[in-house]
Protein backbone atom coordinates (compact mmCIF):
# COMPACT_ATOMS: atom_id res chain seq x y z
CA UNK A 1 0.00 0.00 0.00
CA UNK A 2 1.40 3.13 -1.13
CA UNK A 3 0.32 6.74 -0.03
CA UNK A 4 -0.98 7.49 -3.02
CA UNK A 5 -3.32 4.19 -2.61
CA UNK A 6 -4.20 5.78 0.72
CA UNK A 7 -5.04 9.14 -0.97
CA UNK A 8 -7.28 7.41 -2.79
CA UNK A 9 -8.89 5.63 -1.07
CA UNK A 10 -10.17 8.80 1.10
CA UNK A 11 -11.02 11.23 -1.86
CA UNK A 12 -13.60 8.33 -3.77
CA UNK A 13 -17.04 9.15 -3.91
CA UNK A 14 -18.33 7.64 -0.54
CA UNK A 15 -21.68 8.28 -0.99
CA UNK A 16 -21.61 6.12 -4.48
CA UNK A 17 -20.16 3.68 -2.09
CA UNK A 18 -22.53 3.57 0.30
CA UNK A 19 -25.23 3.18 -1.92
CA UNK A 20 -23.51 0.35 -3.60
CA UNK A 21 -23.45 -1.14 -0.22
CA UNK A 22 -26.67 -0.94 0.41
CA UNK A 23 -28.23 -1.93 -2.81
CA UNK A 24 -25.62 -5.16 -2.62
CA UNK A 25 -27.42 -6.33 0.71
CA UNK A 26 -30.68 -5.52 -0.69
CA UNK A 27 -29.99 -7.66 -3.43
CA UNK A 28 -28.51 -10.92 -0.94
CA UNK A 29 -31.43 -10.28 1.19
CA UNK A 30 -34.19 -10.42 -1.35
CA UNK A 31 -32.17 -13.97 -2.56
CA UNK A 32 -31.12 -15.48 0.59
CA UNK A 33 -33.16 -13.93 3.44
CA UNK A 34 -31.24 -13.75 6.72
CA UNK A 35 -28.55 -16.31 5.99
CA UNK A 36 -26.49 -13.73 3.70
CA UNK A 37 -26.35 -11.50 6.79
CA UNK A 38 -25.51 -14.45 9.18
CA UNK A 39 -22.88 -15.34 6.86
CA UNK A 40 -21.55 -12.52 7.17
CA UNK A 41 -21.57 -12.40 10.50
CA UNK A 42 -19.85 -15.44 11.01
CA UNK A 43 -17.00 -14.79 8.22
CA UNK A 44 -15.81 -11.68 10.47
CA UNK A 45 -16.24 -13.43 13.54
CA UNK A 46 -13.68 -15.93 12.26
CA UNK A 47 -11.40 -13.13 10.90
CA UNK A 48 -11.88 -11.24 14.44
CA UNK A 49 -10.64 -14.94 15.63
CA UNK A 50 -7.71 -15.18 13.51
CA UNK A 51 -6.47 -11.43 14.70
CA UNK A 52 -7.48 -11.86 18.58
CA UNK A 53 -7.74 -15.55 19.22
CA UNK A 54 -9.84 -14.73 22.74
CA UNK A 55 -12.16 -12.33 20.78
CA UNK A 56 -14.94 -11.86 21.48
CA UNK A 57 -13.74 -11.12 25.47
CA UNK A 58 -16.60 -12.16 28.32
CA UNK A 59 -16.32 -8.33 28.69
CA UNK A 60 -17.35 -7.36 25.27
CA UNK A 61 -19.55 -9.87 24.93
CA UNK A 62 -21.48 -8.95 27.88
CA UNK A 63 -21.42 -5.52 26.46
CA UNK A 64 -22.86 -6.25 23.21
CA UNK A 65 -25.38 -8.37 25.18
CA UNK A 66 -26.40 -5.22 27.11
CA UNK A 67 -26.83 -2.83 23.80
CA UNK A 68 -28.41 -5.41 21.77
CA UNK A 69 -31.14 -5.69 24.80
CA UNK A 70 -31.54 -2.26 24.77
CA UNK A 71 -31.98 -1.58 21.35
CA UNK A 72 -34.71 -4.17 21.42
CA UNK A 73 -36.67 -2.66 24.30
CA UNK A 74 -36.29 0.37 22.17
CA UNK A 75 -37.77 -1.06 19.30
CA UNK A 76 -40.42 -2.34 21.30
CA UNK A 77 -41.53 0.54 22.43
CA UNK A 78 -41.67 2.42 18.90
CA UNK A 79 -43.14 -0.43 17.28
CA UNK A 80 -46.81 1.15 17.35
CA UNK A 81 -45.39 3.37 15.09
CA UNK A 82 -45.59 0.50 12.55
CA UNK A 83 -48.59 -1.03 13.19
CA UNK A 84 -52.07 0.13 11.97
CA UNK A 85 -54.65 1.15 14.31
Amino acid sequence: MTVDDLRRFARRDWTTAATGKRDYWAAQFQRHGAASARMASEALRLHMRSVQPDFPSPAARSEDLAAHRLLRQRLDRAAHAFTRR
